[in-house]
């Protein structure tokens, strides 16, 4: 049963990309829907008195990180959908990955050292980045631009989720989780609005897509993924996490048509292993899933 659960939450964390990218909705508008649905989906689970008195209870440093975690979540999703509009949904969501190496740089720039096969990990997930804005570089500067937003994605991303561990002692993953989501709703509802974009008048594709996001991504990926860490590991679920990467390339290809050059697929090959090498050769931390 957990298998066949694992196998629904990565199908569901891999539609993200794909839908965002298919949907036909400015890019911050798709970040806002998908947020400010994301917080009515959790919101009921959170209005229990539990969930109330530890965000009374929050001081006002804890207040402070939980309002930053807010603010870099909403320039991921407004980095990263911006990426899947330019470049391909393989390129954006392999560079948006890069997070768990962002990680450990921040991590390491507060004194805690890598060892030798993590900075191999890193060395090769590098190289892949490389190619594969090589590959963008030849093809054009949009793709490349869609690359470089999605790397910045993968920075907020990590900086969203090292905001976090700092406050989760005192917050339960559903009390922070909504937080966050509600928080990142208004930062990207008010970049629409001083950059006036649409938000309302979309087709009824468009919408369905927005609400399919917000039941793949969030119900039936991450809340999924939340269920198996009480009888998985955090280190088995950040490498199935991992799975959104081909997972994403193969359903853009199959449902987009999207067939990026070999080169893309390459680089996003040396990602995903060096990836693979720095979750498997560090310590693992408890995994927050938010997106």
């Amino acid at each position: 049963m957990n298998a066949f659960l694992a196998l629904v939450a990565i199908l569901g964390v891999s539609a993200s990309g794909p839908l965002m990218a298919g949907a036909s909705a400015p890019a911050l508008a798709i970040g806002f829907w998908r947020n400010a649905l994301g917080t009515l989906a959790i919101a009921p689970f959170a209005a229990g008195r539990a969930s109330r008195g530890e965000l009374t209870a929050m001081d006002r440093r804890g207040w402070q990180t939980i309002v930053f975690a807010g603010v870099m979540l909403a320039i991921h999703f407004g980095t990263w959908v911006t990426a899947l509009k330019m470049t391909s949904v393989a390129a954006a969501t392999a560079m948006v990955s890069m997070q768990v190496v962002f990680v450990v740089v921040i991590d390491r720039l507060r004194g805690v050292r890598a060892t030798s096969a993590v900075v191999g990990g890193m060395g090769l997930a590098v190289v892949g980045v490389l190619v594969i804005t090589g590959v963008d570089f030849s093809l054009s500067a949009r793709a490349l631009t869609g690359d470089l937003l999605a790397l910045v994605g993968g920075l907020t991303a990590a900086l969203y989720l090292m905001a976090g561990s700092s406050v989760r002692e005192r917050l339960s993953t559903t009390s922070y989780t909504v937080t966050c989501y509600g928080i990142c709703a208004v930062v990207l509802g008010l970049a629409c609005v001083v950059a006036q974009v649409e938000m309302v008048s979309f087709s009824g594709r468009t919408w369905a897509a927005i609400v399919a996001v917000t039941i793949t991504a969030q119900l039936l990926g991450h809340s999924v993924l939340n269920h198996l860490l009480a009888v998985m590991s955090p280190g088995l679920i950040s490498l199935l996490l991992l799975l959104e990467v081909p997972g994403a390339a193969l359903l853009a290809g199959i449902f987009l048509g999207q067939t990026p050059p070999v080169g893309v697929y390459l680089g996003l090959a040396l990602i995903l292993s060096g990836l693979v090498v720095v979750v498997l050769r560090r310590p693992q931390p408890d995994v927050v899933l938010a997106e």
